[in-house]
């Protein structure tokens, strides 16, 4: 008697794959694939979600109260008035307003400077120190870094009392006498220099601790060839740090314009944009036109305008790094 078995396929698995069951390999791997392309996209969905929801929302719900005309009248009644363009014809045809714009925007740059300026010199200097060192002017960093704004602006607002600021009994004590009463907010220039300065302190730890990591990717054995050539400090620096911290330094420079820019919780929480509304800037003076005054439809455009404003000097910012980076290549 005679028994049959069944033969094995002794052919590769690539030959077997063109017929019979071997399609099916094919298919899973091909299904595999555009899952895994698929992959970055659906891990961003929720985060693309939670943005459309939280902000995307809020910015549509604000662009249409920009063209209503919407105060306490109607928010009573329940109506909706629609005014079409008048509240951004009212805005750009307003002194205030580009009064405003031309402040906040030379109170960004100056708050910009300088927080870019001693940032990277702490740094810097991190990356110069001794480890205990370090370590504690870190933690001071990261304790200024983190203390909450308004937390802060209630400390640098008892540091600068009229009556019972340390600043002024500092200033007493050193032979200033005519400073023992000086009250630092009744003025606009001294207001934004406390505003500049408590938003300078909170800033600095963000861009130190940022370049000083920065400084750990440099390799040490460019410097060490820098000071074979003969290069000294300076040189090395010039021709070895700068081109590592340069990428570092621009992204860091848009964020800080970004943030100084709608810094609203410390202009106002010191001085609501006083005295005499002479410290405004636009983030407040939304605020105070659509909340103070009531104005509702008002204030959305001034906000509207802001972004707009910010988007342009962001893309302006851009556009110059852009350029520079084609230069240098």
């Amino acid at each position: 008697m005679t028994v049959q078995t069944e033969r094995q396929d002794s052919r590769p698995a690539e030959v077997r794959g063109v017929d019979g069951g071997g399609g099916r390999p094919q298919r899973r791997a091909a299904s595999r694939a555009r899952t895994t392309a698929l992959a970055p996209y659906l891990l961003l969905l929720p985060a693309l979600a939670a943005t459309l929801l939280l902000l995307g929302w809020p910015l549509v719900k604000n662009g249409l109260l920009s063209f209503q005309n919407l105060n306490m009248r109607q928010l009573i009644q329940r109506l909706t008035e629609w005014n079409g363009l008048d509240n951004y014809a009212e805005v750009l045809s307003s002194s205030d307003f580009w009064r405003v714009t031309v402040r906040s925007v030379l109170f960004t740059g100056a708050n910009v400077v300088l927080i870019m300026i001693l940032g990277t010199l702490v740094g810097l200097l991190l990356a110069r120190l001794g480890k205990r060192m370090r370590l504690t002017l870190l933690i001071g960093l990261v304790l200024a870094w983190a203390m909450p704004p308004i937390a802060a602006v209630t400390v640098y607002k008892w540091l600068f009392a009229q009556r019972f600021g340390v600043v002024n009994w500092v200033l007493d004590q050193l032979g200033f006498h005519s400073m023992a009463d000086h009250n630092w907010l009744a003025t606009q220039f001294s207001t934004f220099a406390v505003v500049t300065l408590l938003i300078v302190w909170q800033s600095i730890p963000f861009v130190a601790i940022n370049l000083y990591a920065a400084t750990t990717t440099i390799p040490k054995e460019l410097y060490e060839a820098a000071s074979l050539d003969g290069a000294g400090a300076w040189k090395s620096f010039t021709s070895v740090t700068m081109p590592f911290l340069r990428p570092f330094l621009y992204a860091t420079t848009f964020l800080e314009i970004i943030w100084v820019f709608k810094a609203f919780t410390q202009v106002f929480a010191i001085n609501e944009g006083g005295p005499n509304r002479l410290t405004e800037i636009l983030p407040v003076y939304a605020y105070i036109e659509g909340f103070g005054n009531q104005h509702f439809g008002m204030g959305s455009a001034i906000a509207l305008l802001t972004i707009v404003i910010l988007l342009a000097l962001t893309a302006y910012y851009l556009r110059i790094v852009l350029k520079q980076e084609e230069d240098e290549l």
